[in-house]
């Protein structure tokens, strides 16, 4: 399965129990601390800042945006800001409307409810939470068959922060519902420089500046990657060196861990590996690359692929996966002579006949 996959990569974007573990230590407490996200902590200043002059609960909040980015310590912060306690839960958690009552009637005045993953919530509930979001109400079915009968059940007014990772599959009256809705975007390689320095410095790690550079290159434009590749780093430097992370301990550590200058790991080199070597570059199907790099076609096509997509190493055409020429040029290889001084796919090779 593609998440056991994701799971075991150094370089992924989910975050697994050590991660939560360290994140707590070192996350942000208010706005102005929270590095990154320019656009989205203005804006959501303003929102908060708007609320407390009137004495009144924000309105709902929308994050979108990959994985590792902040969306939950932005909620926390949204409680923090608001002096208000914060109740955590996710959609997969929540598989009936019941569960989902059971949590609202719970609520208390002004409190916040951080519902991660809120694509994943079950029909349902979904629809239960139209009505809680917008009349601070829900009505609780009691009994079954002609005999149902509804009860209303007022609450109390709460802050509702939905984190998606896929806003698109939200349904319009759920995103109508919220008031603010903000896109976390990935990070500067600047930006990210900033976080590992303020992580090494509440990890009481030794690290100079051309260190941070060297990290943050790798760190996929995530936060959460990054502070993991600030770890192994320490690790080796304690371990192998005085404990000072410089860009050549940075550099070794990371070629140790098979994170390359890119960012690019095992599983990234070798599907760009067949890719090129076997397949000429492309076009090539999905589930063909999938067998000669020895994975499945899911954990290529939704672990491997998102990176190099985004990197422009990689294109997905209808014909079939191609390579671009950085990546030729990322792996020491010559290109053929069709590709060499392109960086993307021409029309032509993008919208080709398909292959019979």
């Amino acid at each position: 399965m593609y998440d056991d996959a994701a799971a075991d990569r150094l370089v992924t974007a989910a975050a697994d129990g050590e991660d939560r573990a360290v994140e707590a230590a070192l996350r942000p407490r208010d706005l102005d601390e929270f590095i990154g996200q320019e656009r989205v902590r203005e804006q959501l200043s303003l929102v908060l800042q708007a609320a407390r002059h009137r004495g009144a609960t924000p309105d709902h909040v929308l994050l979108s945006g990959p994985p590792g980015l902040g969306k939950t310590t932005l909620s926390m912060i949204i409680a923090a800001e608001m002096a208000a306690p914060i109740r955590i839960t996710s959609g997969p958690a929540i598989q009936h409307a019941g569960d989902l009552a059971a949590v609202l009637s719970s609520l208390t005045e002004g409190e916040i409810l951080f519902l991660d993953e809120i694509h994943r919530l079950s029909r349902p509930a979904e629809e239960m939470l139209y009505m809680a979001m917008e009349d601070f109400r829900v009505d609780v079915i009691v009994g079954k068959g002609p005999g149902a009968t509804a009860i209303p059940l007022e609450l109390p007014p709460f802050t509702l922060v939905g984190a998606t990772t896929r806003a698109g599959l939200l349904p319009p009256p759920l995103r109508d519902r919220f008031g603010f809705t903000g896109h976390m975007e990935f990070y500067a390689p600047e930006e990210l420089e900033r976080v590992i320095h303020r992580s090494a410095r509440l990890l009481a790690v030794e690290i100079d500046p051309k260190g941070a550079a060297e990290i943050s290159r790798r760190s996929r434009g995530t936060p959460r990657i990054a502070n993991r590749l600030l770890r192994r780093v320490r690790d080796f430097a304690q371990v192998r060196h005085d404990g000072l992370v410089t860009e050549e301990i940075a550099a070794a550590a990371l070629a140790v861990y098979e994170v390359d200058p890119r960012g690019l790991d095992r599983l990234d080199r070798a599907v760009l590996h067949a890719l090129l070597k076997l397949f000429g570059g492309g076009p090539v199907g999905l589930s063909t690359l999938a067998v000669a790099v020895g994975e499945e076609s899911e954990t290529v096509e939704e672990v491997a692929e998102p990176f190099l997509v985004r990197e422009g190493l990689l294109a997905r055409t209808p014909r079939g996966r191609i390579a671009t020429a950085a990546a030729w040029q990322h792996l020491g290889l010559t290109p053929p002579p069709q590709v060499a001084g392109t960086s993307v796919p021409q029309q032509a090779e993008l919208f080709g006949p398909s292959e019979g």
